[in-house]
């Protein structure tokens, strides 16, 4: 089984890891911004070993109240000459750097600390909080405890310290009880510093129960499905660490409605692990595609492309199809919608006169008929009418060719000139139109461009540095990925190169520019052999794209489109 170092998010930090600063305040009073700090404790633990303690009494700059100095047994003879919030305040953010801070009713002695901050023009460190009250309301039951003080929770817990209201006693006090409030939610599988910090917040006990799903799935990368009792897969995600993603839709992290709606239906998970990143993402497309999951959004109906082409006969016209024929012509695409395809076609018409009539025209046209309006505004030179011979037209269909299969920057020159005179009329609407026509077609013909010489390739192996030193492998068969395997540490690549080759999918051979696979498993194998440091190690066909071609053009012109989008007041056509 390949290890994959996962991110933060993926893998969490466990408990036994983490640095805790449990804190605890004495004050004036209870506002933060009227009342000030007296005292100041905390102690720094780790593993269930105490590492550090820290007390330091401080000046508040006003007289303690009497009740107060009751409660607390803090006068203010023993404050005098104490440091003012500012030194304290930096002693204690030095102790506590770099750790995750708790407190028994953390919104008091936090907002506190962050209003010391403010009042001492010092940014606040944005600390991990564990609010010990929190978790206690979520696992001690009345029959416990007859309530969630600390007093209480340090006697049920035994605590070595009894807390007095003095912030060292208190702070030893909350140590005891988040020991022993941890030890619970370890029984229930929380092990990570994610997971109890989601634990004290709102999450529907129904919810929560399903967390036994996650329980024996791999800490490895991969696809989950999600079933219901029928076994009907209801939802398909990939991940670094299945167990730990998984776990995570149980959890008050999990913020979308539908994927709790989701989880109340889900009665089992199937891992499947993979072993590379690359085989997950195309895994995740397929089993969506096969199953279509009722709450995946995206990529659930990935074979509805559109496809836009050239008619053969003598005088073509561009048509949208749904699927790539045997006809040896031009096509580009594939679109997402039906209505892409049309902007597409619209960008071609704009500046190459092809005819738009829907009429097949013989070699030999009749002249029974009027010309269309497009023939009289100069767009089109009217073959229906025998206004062109058919080799005349076939110059205009060189043009169409031209732009939709290699140098595309005439072209773009041309919109640029129209859409630029549209503005000075201050026609935005109507340049916004050009320019959202242009991007479909740019982004359809680079897609033909690109997928054409890997529709073409019989089979490529190319291979990528993995994370654990040895190397990702890909086997990749006429655009669609025949299979995937890594090579150890060390080891020489080559045998695992050949072995890949041997048990790899047998693919059949597609027609050019539609790849053997999804449009979008082809695109995402594109984008992974973009990557920096992947390499060819064995091609069987030829990898080229046109020189000036829409691939370009794209890059050039999504960027400034993506700028313009986030531009406020920006509207698109």
């Amino acid at each position: 089984m390949r290890m994959v170092q996962g991110t933060f998010d993926d893998l969490g930090t466990p408990l036994s890891d983490v640095t805790f600063v449990v804190v605890d305040l004495e004050t004036t009073g209870g506002s933060p911004s009227e009342c000030g700090i007296t005292e100041i404790g905390a102690v720094k633990v780790r593993g269930g070993e105490v590492l550090g303690e820290f007390q330091t009494f401080v000046n508040p700059g006003e007289p303690i109240p009497a009740f107060i100095s009751v409660l607390t047994g803090i006068t203010d003879a023993m404050v005098r000459d104490a440091p003012r919030v500012e030194t304290a305040l930096a002693s204690f953010l030095d102790f506590a750097a770099g750790t995750v801070l708790v407190a028994h009713n953390a919104g008091f002695d936090i907002g506190f600390l962050k209003a010391a901050c403010a009042r001492a023009e010092r940014e606040w460190p944005r600390f991990a909080v564990v609010d010990t009250v929190h978790l206690a309301r979520q696992l001690i039951s009345r029959d416990e405890a007859p309530n969630h003080r600390l007093a209480s929770l340090a006697r049920l817990f035994g605590a070595t310290t009894t807390p007095d209201h003095r912030a060292l006693h208190d702070a030893r006090a909350t140590v005891d009880v988040l020991h022993g409030l941890i030890a619970r939610v370890g029984s229930l599988g929380v092990h990570s510093l994610e997971e109890l910090r989601d634990y004290s917040r709102r999450v529907p006990p129904a919810t929560r129960r399903k967390r036994h799903l996650a329980d024996h799935l791999p800490e490895a990368p991969g696809v989950y499905l999600f079933k219901d009792g029928q076994g009907r897969v209801l939802y398909v995600g990939t991940s670094v660490s299945i167990r730990t993603r998984v776990r995570s839709y149980f959890t008050a992290s999990e913020q979308r409605r539908r994927m709790a709606e989701m989880v109340r239906l889900a009665e089992s998970v199937t891992p499947i692990v993979c072993e590379t990143a690359l085989e997950a993402e195309v895994r995740e497309l397929r089993l969506i595609a096969e199953h279509k999951p009722r709450y995946n959004r995206r990529s659930r109906h990935p074979e509805r492309a559109w496809w836009v082409k050239l008619t053969v006969e003598p005088f073509p016209r561009l048509s949208i199809v749904r699927k790539v024929a045997d006809d040896d012509t031009r096509y580009i695409g594939p679109f997402a919608s039906r209505g892409s395809a049309d902007d597409a076609v619209a960008a071609v018409h704009e500046i190459v006169p092809l005819r738009q009539c829907l009429d097949r025209l013989s070699a030999t046209t009749s002249r029974q008929r009027s010309a269309c309006a497009l023939a009289d505004m100069g767009r089109c030179g009217a073959p229906c009418v025998g206004g062109q011979s058919a080799q005349e037209y076939a110059e205009v269909v060189a043009e169409a060719v031209a732009l939709l299969a290699g140098d595309a920057r005439p072209a773009a020159t041309t919109w640029r000139e129209r859409m630029d005179r549209l503005a000075d009329q201050e026609r935005f609407e109507d340049a916004g139109v050009v320019r959202d026509r242009m991007l479909s077609l740019v982004r359809g013909a680079s897609r033909a461009q690109r997928l054409d010489p890997l529709s073409r390739t019989a089979e490529l192996v190319a291979a990528r540095r993995a994370d654990t030193g040895g190397w990702e492998l890909m086997c990749i068969r006429h655009g669609r990925l025949a299979g995937s395997s890594v090579s150890p540490r060390g080891a020489d690549p080559m045998p695992y190169v050949e072995a890949l080759r041997a048990s790899a999918e047998h693919v059949a051979t597609p027609l050019p520019p539609a790849t053997a696979a999804l449009p979008e498993e082809s695109e995402r194998i594109l984008r992974w052999l973009d990557a920096p440091g992947v390499r060819i190690v064995d091609i069987d066909g030829t990898w080229t794209c046109p020189v000036g071609g829409a691939t370009g053009l794209r890059h050039e012109l999504e960027p400034v489109e993506a700028s313009r989008r986030s531009t406020p007041g920006f509207r698109s056509a």
